[in-house]
């Protein structure tokens, strides 16, 4: 670095210091050694990490950046799984670390207002003795912030019956790239007109910085009932799956767990998977007690044409729990099949579930590398897990090819390629598989009626040019480093 460049960036960290305080600016190695990482294979270093504490605060740091035509990333927990928190090309990480604060919950009308910092669960937990949650429930809900939900509109098991992000909020407040601060949506009387709130609910920050939100409550429901399901093969799952979907019935949640997750996830919590089951399903019902009865009787008969092993019960709120346990922390667990695993993240028609999975196995089969499934099935989101050694020469390499072909089968099989991870760096090359070269000019045209400078979460969605899903060796080599853990 040379002499001139080590001034401009002492005099960066410098003004950051007069917006947000000396103790809320970070450009020490080892600070911004932990921002380098998400919860993907992806990396970028920034210069400096800062932490404001309102939309002031961002305000005054995007103006500065744009003065200087410095790069921005928001950043919330740092549990994405598609590199869209990391800064690529450098520049300023705006931590959301320090707007963490519910500020207002109206229990009559409900809704709640909180900071983009706030982490999902606790939301919840800070409405339930009202009678409330919040329904979305990513499986990382006890880190994930819900301005990085935002970012990628992100789901979770219950999805199936209460839909994503988006479909929960109901307006927020947002920091454009010139620094100007304006509100997107509701609870301002704003319900006509293009609907800007919409649009940026899963743009990943390349749009704006949210920095307050107003949230749907729903009301806790009376009645709940949790059933594990053990099959002798994931196809029979699938094909349950199928037979509850086309019934017409739909669940809170359906997820789906193939032997590798089963095996992964009994060793670490011991959630009373059965063994030698060759895929299991948690089926969640909720709503009125009569109601929910009568709905799991439907489900019950209608798996038990496809030969399930067992059918159980949570007998109470303890064993759901348990039972869920399993599931939530599933993929921490794999750990223990292997040192490195890379999670993919697509949508495929449920209809074909039994095809597409049948091609995966095969491509496990094919490539040597084990693959554990695991699902949100109701709505076809499928969570592939490549283990892998990053130490292995050639690994890295290999597991990135096969996440791609992964993305391919899932999209000629009529699906999409993200069904809550974002595109962010991950799929970006993958894009041209979905949207032809006009979608992509559409798509850049929106960007640029928000920014024309490309200052906010640059070199992310759209395409490098590298081809439809092309993923050199070098590219490979510079996202996972030695030691990188993924």
């Amino acid at each position: 670095m040379s002499q001139s460049e080590l001034s401009e960036i002492n005099d960066l960290v410098a003004d950051l210091k007069n917006i947000v305080g000396g103790g809320y600016v970070l450009d020490d190695k080892a600070d911004l050694l932990v921002y380098e990482y998400d919860g993907s294979i992806d990396r970028g270093s920034p210069v400096v990490i800062v932490l404001p504490a309102s939309a002031t605060e961002i305000s005054s740091v995007l103006k500065l950046a744009r003065a200087h035509s410095i790069p921005v990333v928001a950043r919330g927990a740092g549990t994405g799984l598609s590199g869209g928190a990391i800064a690529e090309q450098g520049g300023i990480v705006i931590s959301m670390a320090r707007m963490n604060k519910i500020l207002e919950v109206n229990s009559d009308d409900r809704y709640a207002i909180v900071e983009p910092g706030v982490v999902n669960l606790d939301l919840s937990t800070h409405v339930g003795p009202q009678g409330l949650y919040y329904a979305p429930d990513p499986s990382s809900q006890r880190a994930c912030t819900i301005g990085g939900n935002i970012a990628e509109n992100a789901g979770g098991p219950h999805c199936l019956a209460y839909g994503v992000t988006t479909n929960h909020v109901l307006g927020m407040e947002v920091v454009l790239a010139d620094g100007s601060v304006t509100w997107f949506g509701e609870n301002e009387r704003d319900g006509v007109g293009y609907d800007l709130r919409g649009i940026t609910i899963g743009s990943e920050g390349t749009l704006a910085i949210v920095t307050k939100i107003s949230v749907r409550l729903l009301r806790s429901p009376e009645h709940v009932k949790t059933i594990l399901m053990a099959f002798e093969t994931i196809e029979d799952a699938s094909a349950a799956v199928t037979g509850i979907i086309g019934a017409g019935m739909v669940p809170a949640a359906i997820e789906m767990m193939d032997h590798f997750c089963i095996k992964a996830a009994e060793g670490a919590v011991g959630a009373g998977y059965p063994e030698g089951a060759g895929a299991v399903l948690l089926v969640e019902l909720d709503g009125l007690f009569e109601a929910v009865e009568e709905e799991y009787e439907e489900i019950e008969a209608i798996c038990r044409e496809f030969g399930p092993l067992e059918v159980r019960v949570a007998d109470d709120s303890l064993e759901r729990e348990k039972l869920w346990s399993g599931r939530k922390g599933v993929l921490g667990a794999l750990g223990r099949l292997a040192p490195n695993y890379y999670l993919v993240d697509g949508t495929i028609p449920r209809t074909k579930l039994v095809d597409v999975l049948r091609q995966i196995n095969e491509l496990s089969e094919r490539s040597g590398y084990p693959i554990a499934n695991l699902l949100h099935a109701g709505d076809g989101n499928l969570h592939p897990s490549i283990l892998f050694d990053e130490r292995k020469p050639g690994d890295v390499e290999n597991i990135l090819a096969i996440g791609s072909e992964i993305l391919r089968i899932c999209v000629e099989s009529g699906g999409v390629l993200s069904g809550e991870h974002g595109i962010g760096l991950e799929k970006q090359d993958q894009m041209p598989l979905m949207f032809s070269d006009e979608d992509m000019a559409t798509m850049s045209l929106l960007k640029i009626a928000f920014e024309t400078e490309d200052l906010l979460n640059p070199g992310k969605v759209f395409p490098t040019g590298a081809g439809c899903g092309d993923i050199s060796q070098a590219r490979a080599i510079a996202r996972v480093g030695p030691g990188a853990y993924i």
